[in-house]
C-alpha cells in the first residue's frame, strides 16, 4: 500500500504545483500584427478628350459621355448637335451622371418626362463659341439654349455655376466642348445680370 500512497502524494503534489505556477502570472503575449488595411485606390483620372471631328463625334471618340449622349438621342437633340455650325457644350461625362441622385436619371429618361430632360441638356449648351479665354480671369454670364444663364467663373480653377470644368477648351470642328464634373441644373440658374 506504500507504494499507492506515494503515488498519490506525487499526483497531489504535481497538482499543487500546477496551480501554483497557474496562478503566477504568465508573460504578456504579443498580439499578433494586424496587417494594415489596404489602401483605397487612387482614382483614375480620365484619358483627355481629343478632338474627333464635330461635337457629336467628339463626344462618342471619347468613351466618356455614353449617358449625355444617349439622353440627346431621346430627345433628338444628336441631329441638332451635329447641324449647329457654333455651339459651346458644357458636357457633363458619365461619372457626372452616376453622381446624380438615387433614381434621377431614370426619372429623367422616362418618356412622359422628356421635355424636362431636354431643357436639361439645352441648358449645357451656348449658341456660340465661348473658349476659356473669354472667362479667363473674371466672372461673367452666358446665355443658354435653354433661355437662362450660366455663371462662368474664370478663377484659379475653372468653374460653370458649381461644376468644376476638368477639360476646357477641346475644338471641335462646329464647336468647343468643356468637359464639367456635375450636371447642370436649369432649377438653380443663377440671376440674370443686367448687362
Amino acid at each position: 500500500m506504500l507504494p499507492t500512497r506515494s503515488l498519490i502524494a506525487g499526483a497531489l503534489m504535481a497538482l499543487a504545483a500546477g496551480a501554483a505556477s497557474a496562478q503566477t502570472p504568465a508573460a504578456a503575449v504579443a498580439p499578433a500584427a494586424m496587417p494594415a488595411p489596404a489602401a483605397a485606390p487612387a482614382p483614375v483620372a480620365a484619358p483627355p478628350v481629343v478632338a474627333a471631328g464635330d461635337v457629336v463625334d467628339t463626344l462618342k471618340a471619347s468613351g466618356q459621355f455614353t449617358l449625355f449622349l444617349k439622353a440627346t438621342d431621346a430627345t433628338n437633340l444628336t441631329g441638332f448637335l451635329k447641324a449647329n455650325k457654333v455651339e459651346t457644350v458644357f458636357a457633363p461625362s458619365d461619372a457626372a451622371f452616376a453622381a446624380l441622385p438615387a433614381g434621377e436619371l431614370a426619372r429623367l429618361m422616362a418618356p412622359a418626362n422628356r421635355a424636362e430632360l431636354q431643357k436639361l441638356l439645352i441648358y449645357h449648351m451656348i449658341n456660340a463659341s465661348v473658349p476659356s479665354s473669354e472667362f479667363k480671369g473674371a466672372q461673367r454670364q452666358a446665355r443658354t439654349m435653354a433661355g437662362l444663364p450660366v455663371e462662368l467663373d474664370g478663377g484659379e480653377m475653372l468653374m460653370v455655376n458649381d461644376a468644376m470644368i476638368v477639360q476646357a477648351d477641346i475644338m471641335a470642328t462646329n464647336g468647343v466642348i468643356h468637359v464639367i464634373n456635375k450636371v447642370l441644373s436649369p432649377a438653380t440658374a443663377p440671376a440674370p445680370t443686367a448687362n
